[in-house]
């Protein structure tokens, strides 16, 4: 099953989740659901957007750090296309 990013805006933190293509979240309480975490200070219904990681792959220390992981120089992007080089 394919790994998605979300982002909250409520909290910055980005959370990575499996969940099938044609499923979309759309709240912190649906994510925290998914994962099986508790929702914290944030409300369930903040909303959070999934974001457009280009297919990186997406290391445990990245996980809500707030920030969507950078694409390596070359190795996202055949040419190079994603301006990092």
């Amino acid at each position: 099953m394919p790994t998605y990013d979300y982002r909250c805006d409520s909290n910055d933190r980005v959370i990575e989740v499996s969940h099938r293509m044609s499923e979309s979240l759309s709240t912190w309480g649906e994510l925290c659901a998914r994962v099986g975490m508790e929702t914290g200070d944030t409300p369930a219904d903040a909303p959070v957007h999934r974001l457009a990681t280009g297919g990186n792959v997406i290391s445990s220390s990245s996980l809500g750090s707030g920030m969507a992981p950078a694409c390596p120089s070359g190795s996202c992007c055949s040419g190079g296309m994603c301006g990092l080089n």
